[in-house]
C-alpha cells in the first residue's frame, strides 16, 4: 500500500512539475478524464464530441482537434494522434491554467505566449506555421454559420477584409501586386498584443 501510494505521489509530482497544476487539480482532472473515457486509459475524438457543452459551439471541431494536435502536448512534434492518454490530456488542459498569486511577470508572459500559440495552432490546420486565407475563411464561415443571417459570400468578404487588415498591420508597405501568404505566429502575436488572454 505504502509503495503504491509513494509511486502515485511521484507520478502526481511529475505531472505537477510539467503542467503547473496542483495535486488537487490533477486529481479532479483525472476524474473528468475517467468520465470522458468511460474508465479507459485513452480518449478519442468521439469521447470529446459527446460533451453536451460543445454541441452548439461553431468551432467544436477545432477545439476537439486541439487535444489531439501534438504541438499542444508540449512535444517537439507535429501532426495529430487518434487517441490520447491522461498525461497528454493534462498537457493540453494546462494551456487554460490561470496564473496564481506566486506567478511572476515573466511566467505570466510565457503563459500568455503559450495560449496564443495554442489558439494559433487551432487555426493552422495543416501544421505549416501559417494561417492562410483559406484556413482563415473556413474559421470565419464556421463562426458566422450559426447565426443563419450571414451568407457564405458575406462571410468570405469579412474574412478577406480581416486578412487584408492583418496584412496592412504586418506588412505596411506591401505593394498592390504583392500577395500576403498568411499569418505567421509572429504576426498573430502582434495582432493580439492588446488582447488579455492570460486570465482566460
Amino acid at each position: 500500500m505504502g509503495a503504491s501510494q509513494t509511486r502515485a505521489e511521484h507520478q502526481y509530482q511529475d505531472l505537477a512539475d510539467k503542467t503547473g497544476f496542483s495535486f488537487e487539480q490533477i486529481k479532479n482532472l483525472y476524474q473528468r478524464f475517467q468520465q470522458l473515457s468511460g474508465n479507459e486509459e485513452t480518449i478519442s475524438r468521439a469521447n470529446l464530441d459527446s460533451i453536451p457543452a460543445l454541441a452548439n459551439n461553431p468551432i467544436r471541431k477545432q477545439i476537439i482537434g486541439a487535444f489531439f494536435d501534438k504541438r499542444n502536448q508540449h512535444q517537439d512534434e507535429v501532426g495529430s494522434c487518434d487517441q490520447i492518454g491522461f498525461e497528454q490530456f493534462l498537457m493540453v488542459m494546462s494551456h487554460f491554467r490561470p496564473p496564481n498569486l506566486r506567478t511572476t511577470d515573466e511566467e505570466k508572459e510565457a503563459m500568455r505566449k503559450e495560449k496564443l500559440r495554442f489558439l494559433f495552432n487551432m487555426h493552422d490546420s495543416d501544421n505549416d506555421g501559417t494561417i492562410t486565407l483559406a484556413e482563415y475563411r473556413k474559421v470565419v464561415e464556421e463562426l458566422l454559420s450559426k447565426s443563419g443571417e450571414i451568407g457564405q459570400e458575406t462571410a468570405k468578404a469579412i474574412a478577406d477584409a480581416a486578412m487584408l487588415e492583418v496584412a496592412s498591420i504586418n506588412v505596411p508597405n506591401m505593394g498592390p501586386e504583392e500577395f500576403y501568404e498568411g499569418i505567421t505566429f509572429e504576426h498573430f502575436e502582434e495582432v493580439c498584443i492588446f488582447f488579455n488572454v492570460s486570465s482566460t
